[in-house]
């Protein structure tokens, strides 16, 4: 009988290897089968189409080897479940099924994408346990579990992700104590844990995290002495809403001297007890057990034993009944009069009414910690629920970026903004313009309108915007665009004989012409995008690509900011001469305004100079080429070109505006021009 047990086992065990595997086509249909039962979403995701050949699976992104790597699905009102197929796409990366209504458990198979490096659940309904394989995907760099209905215990296995540098599990219902293996991880930079009820003290192993710079703790039951090493992080460490909590040197906290008395006669809930030893959480502070032997001890000793071990157990529950009151108590009050969380998680609506309240744009569209997209009300300002979704980044993708931040990866700093360089996973490079919160308009229709025409701007000869991240934490509101390797024009401008890059004839009116074609892109109404004055031409704003095309940057930058900080910017415009004569007296801008800063770019450019004289503009009425032509280009040009690109500035550059010719007419004589050259 065993014989044939044996043999019917290795029969079905053949059978099952024999079998092949589901090909990604078939995983991804099962994937749509559990996200989307009713197939009211995902309706693109079709069996006779390859997911990566085709643009038909929406949010399904591939290598090139052709395997899934990216499925980004957030903000598309799935309800279903996330299915264990999932696990079976072996390539993918990034995981984005955040902003939705998902059920149920997180899967364990999840685990099985050992490349993943971003998990985004958060703002869900998910249930259940955090699964324990998560500390077994080893490329993971960013969990975001926040805001669902996880409960249980923080797993001690996460402590083992040596690449984590985000975890957020705020608003959850998760219990136990924080796991000091999180103190392991070398690369974390945000932890937050805020709005659960975890309890115990917050061990010392996680304040020695060497680059750990938001701890965030808020809304719990902890208690004990707070590390002190924690003061480092100054205001990036919140604490506060925890009863039992104390430590010297930081605010709001009392002393822990002051406070032993009242903590003294509390049961210690991690000591070793024979009743919940097994349930001891790695945090705990154990004295050394018993060795392999048994323990020993007289008989009346382990009665009294008993005795005090039943009433510490009665004190021990009484105390936590006490405390678990007062917790209730405190959650169901509107913390900081902003918001309830008597569910221990902030609901829709109720995320949605917190920044509803704020004065702040910044506040309005924090994406990490309550932004909707799914909030249909800004569609009344124009933002669709696309935009949202193409352009959104979050902070700590900017974060990892740029590397926190770095000061190695600076470009430069002014007055309202820094500019960083950035890496993106897809190993694209960026630049990242942070601009502060109090540099920005502080009407949040305003500001939103700004946002909006910024994100409806696509032109060849326009700086590309990869997104924007607004961040309550930092303060700022932060623009991701392409990056331009060549620098700017004012680079190429008083170029010293064998000092520098020198430009061709044909590289400036092809420059020339490209400049005209996004200012006038600029000037003209099409689709979604309104009629713009870009309001600050200048050299330093035009980009130059690795082919020499020129990119127009900062157009409708203007939208976003103050007023007071618009007209700090012009400063440098109006030094160099760019600002039109009848600015001075109206403080307006329109379209000959752009004209004007454009006059001034084409005589730079013929010239080879920064400043533009007055001789340079008699010269160019009277056609002497060998005065105002650069003398870098050895005579290498064309008289007639030099001859109508000198009349062409001449012009833009009129003192009255109603004497300049549109956009579309220097186009228009440029395109002959360059028909004929």
């Amino acid at each position: 009988m065993r014989l044939l047990l044996l043999c019917f086992l290795c029969f079905f065990i053949s059978i099952r290897m024999s079998l092949p595997s589901p090909t990604e086509l078939e995983l991804l249909l099962q994937v749509k089968a559990s996200l989307d039962p009713e197939n009211r979403y995902l309706t693109s995701w079709t069996p006779g189409s390859d997911p990566c050949s085709t643009r038909s699976f929406e949010g399904v992104a591939c290598n090139e080897e052709g395997r899934v790597a990216n499925i980004t699905l957030q903000g598309k009102g799935l309800s279903g479940r996330i299915p264990a197929a999932l696990g079976g796409l072996k390539s993918l990366t990034g995981l984005y099924l955040h902003f939705n209504a998902l059920n149920g458990e997180i899967p364990k198979e999840i685990a099985n994408l050992s490349q993943l490096s971003d998990l985004y659940l958060n703002v869900n309904n998910l249930t259940g346990k955090i699964p324990p394989q998560i500390g077994n995907m080893a490329n993971l760099q960013v969990l975001q579990l926040c805001y669902n209905k996880l409960s249980g215990s923080i797993p001690t296995q996460l402590g083992s992700l040596k690449k984590l540098g985000v975890l957020a599990l705020q608003y959850n219902r998760l219990t136990g104590a924080i796991p000091a293996s999180l103190g392991d991880l070398e690369m974390l930079t945000r932890l937050d844990l805020s709005f659960n009820t975890l309890f115990g003290s917050v061990p010392e192993k996680l304040a020695n995290a060497p680059i750990l710079k938001v701890l965030d703790i808020r809304n719990n039951t902890l208690s004990g002495n707070v590390p002190p090493a924690l003061k480092r992080l100054n205001a990036g460490f919140q604490y506060e809403n925890n009863l039992g909590l104390c430590g010297s040197g930081f605010s709001n906290l009392r002393d822990c001297a002051d406070s032993s008395k009242v903590f003294t006669d509390r049961p210690e809930p991690f000591k070793p007890n024979g009743l919940y030893k097994k349930d001891i959480p790695e945090s705990a502070n154990l004295h050394p057990s018993c060795s392999k032997t048994p323990c020993s001890s007289p008989s009346n000793k382990s009665q009294i034993g008993v005795i005090f071990g039943i009433i510490g157990v009665v004190v021990a529950f009484s105390v936590i009944g006490l405390f678990t009151f007062v917790w209730y108590r405190r959650r169901k009050q509107k913390i900081g009069s902003a918001f309830d969380v008597s569910d221990g998680r902030l609901s829709t609506d109720q995320v949605k009414e917190v920044y509803r309240r704020s004065a702040s744009p910044l506040i309005s569209l924090e994406y990490s910690n309550g932004w909707d997209p799914l909030d249909k009300g800004r569609n009344g300002n124009g933002f669709s629920q696309e935009v949202l979704e193409s352009f959104m980044f979050n902070l700590e993708e900017v974060e990892r970026a740029t590397q926190c931040f770095s000061e190695v990866n600076l470009l430069g700093k002014g007055n309202f903004s820094a500019i960083y360089k950035g890496f993106l996973r897809d190993g694209s490079v960026v630049v990242i313009k942070c601009i502060a919160k109090t540099s920005c308009k502080s009407d949040e229709a305003e500001f939103l309108d700004g946002l909006k025409i910024l994100t409806s701007l696509k032109h060849e000869n326009l700086v590309r915007l990869r997104g924007f991240c607004c961040s309550k934490g930092r303060g700022e509101c932060l623009l991701i665009y392409d990056f331009v390797p060549n620098g700017n024009l004012f680079q190429y401008l008083d170029v010293q004989q064998g000092s520098g890059i020198v430009l061709e004839w044909s590289t400036r009116i092809s420059i020339i012409n490209g400049i005209a074609r996004g200012i006038g892109y600029l000037h003209g109404s099409k689709g979604n995008k309104p009629a713009l004055v870009h309001q600050n031409i200048s050299a330093e704003n035009v980009l130059i690509d690795r082919k020499y095309n020129p990119l127009l940057s900062n157009s409708g930058l203007h939208k976003l900011l103050a007023d007071d900080i618009v007209f700090s910017t012009l400063k440098a415009s109006a030094a160099m001469g760019y600002l039109a004569p009848e600015y001075t007296t109206t403080g307006r801008f329109n379209e000959k305004s752009d004209v004007y800063a454009f006059g001034m770019i084409v005589l730079q450019i013929l010239s080879g100079k920064r400043e533009v004289t007055q001789f340079t503009r008699q010269a160019a009425e009277a056609s002497r080429y060998e005065d105002f032509i650069d003398t870098n280009l050895e005579g290498k040009f064309s008289d007639s070109e030099a001859a109508k690109l000198g009349e062409i500035a001449l012009l833009c550059t009129h003192e009255s505006p109603n004497h300049r010719p549109s956009m579309e007419n220097v186009m228009q004589e440029l395109s002959g021009l360059i028909g004929s050259s």
